[in-house]
């Protein structure tokens, strides 16, 4: 009975020694690393840690309305949203939807490594517990935006600030804040600086979330735009030839298309190089 007793008790410790104390440390030191930076495949990483008074209101607003707009209700766990994607995910057809909270994901990007299985899992709850108990949730948010991956070696805001507007993240817009949340899902497939078609409705999306503009109900996330194949172009029919009619007056832009120009016009002055402005001619001396 001694010896495990024994056993147990050093258990406990070792439990302590390597989930409760790197928790209860990061609560108050910056993270010098992560798990998803030391197994990334780019190499060296792009990151930088800052504070949480350089980290921007709409970056924390961004990234709850992208990723968990329940955040601050639950304790680690959105069961209603894992009940939605366990719905999604029986349909065939349907792109797999996942349910983890910004605290999960703190835990999963910070601990542990990326894949599935039960085992994983578990872990992953373990820390989520911790890091829920032990961190108030500004400090949640400010760790998940220092660690999470916003392109291919790039973690953190300050880096994907610096690296996507040329800029520190304390000068980050709504509007950027809004594309670089919306690459988050799968950053390694989607970017920032090159937005396709559905990064750009997500961006749209998140920002009426946000407050600018109508906001969308449901909350849910917009669905990707299905890749085309062989039988949706069988089933493709002409389209009918109309007769032309008067062409209406044009009507005044909706929210949402304010929202789209405005994303491009960033983009083009980001893409536009500035012109140097012409030194300013010599002056002549005068004859003696």
């Amino acid at each position: 009975m001694k010896g495990f007793l024994k056993i147990l008790l050093w258990l406990l410790l070792a439990g302590v020694m390597v989930f409760v104390l790197p928790v209860a440390a990061l609560r108050w030191l910056p993270a010098p690393t992560s798990a998803f930076m030391l197994a990334s495949d780019t190499t060296p990483v792009r990151y930088q840690w800052v504070s949480a008074g350089n980290i921007p209101d709409a970056a924390r607003r961004a990234v709850v309305a992208s990723e968990d707009q329940k955040f601050f209700e639950h304790q680690g766990f959105d069961i209603e949203a894992m009940q939605k994607a366990y719905a999604n995910n029986q349909k065939k057809g349907r792109r797999v939807r996942g349910a983890s909270t910004i605290s999960q994901q703190t835990a999963k990007n910070l601990f542990l490594w990326s894949g599935g299985g039960y085992f994983r899992k578990g872990v992953e709850a373990i820390y989520t517990v911790l890091i829920e108990a032990l961190w108030p949730k500004q400090r949640i948010l400010t760790v998940y935006l220092n660690i999470a991956e916003f392109g291919p070696g790039i973690y953190g805001v300050e880096a994907a600030s610096q690296a996507f507007f040329k800029k520190p993240a304390s000068k980050l817009s709504v509007s950027d804040a809004a594309r670089l949340a919306a690459v988050l899902p799968s950053p390694r497939k989607w970017s920032v600086t090159k937005a396709g078609p559905y990064v750009q409705k997500r961006t749209l999306w998140i920002l009426r979330q946000m407050g600018a503009g109508p906001r969308a109900k449901p909350v849910d996330d917009p669905e990707p735009e299905p890749l085309p194949g062989p039988e949706a172009e069988d089933a493709t029919e002409p389209e009918p030839q109309l007769e032309p009619t008067a062409t209406p007056e044009p009507a005044s832009p909706t929210p949402e298309q304010q929202l789209q120009q405005q994303l491009q016009q960033e983009e083009q002055q980001r893409d536009t190089p500035v012109e140097q402005p012409a030194p300013p001619p010599a002056e002549t001396p005068e004859p003696q």
